[in-house]
């Protein structure tokens, strides 16, 4: 892809990161977890904003995963696991200004089987 047209995508998904980050937040009770993904792995942290800790965080890369559903829908179900160590059950999705699609939706459905709402 051109160097420009990359540019364009990128500040079109940090536009829309802000847009989202302006109407949430988290809290100890109710963290905010935040997904990144790369073409190559996921990251995933679930943040206390009021003190700007970061709770529970995990990588793909340390579970052995790639950045597809399935390796989404295992990070999803080992980072529930992790949460449920830390007493957390609700929680709120920052998907990060990506679509609600594809990997980020296969993490976010392991996430709900896993009996973690947001």
């Amino acid at each position: 892809m051109n160097a420009k047209v990359l540019k364009s995508k990128l500040a079109s998904r940090l536009k829309r990161k802000r847009r989202i980050r302006a109407k949430i937040s988290g809290s100890a009770t109710l963290p905010r977890v935040s997904v990144f993904r790369s073409n190559r792995y996921i990251s995933v942290q679930a943040i206390d904003d009021t003190t700007g800790t970061t709770l529970v965080a995990l990588h793909s890369k340390a579970i052995d995963q790639k950045a597809n559903k399935e390796g989404a829908t295992a990070l999803g179900e080992a980072f529930a696991a992790k949460l449920k160590e830390a007493n957390i059950t609700n929680i709120v999705f920052d998907r990060n200004g990506y679509q609600y699609h594809g990997v980020v939706a296969a993490f976010g459905d392991s996430l709900r089987a896993n009996e973690i709402k947001f």
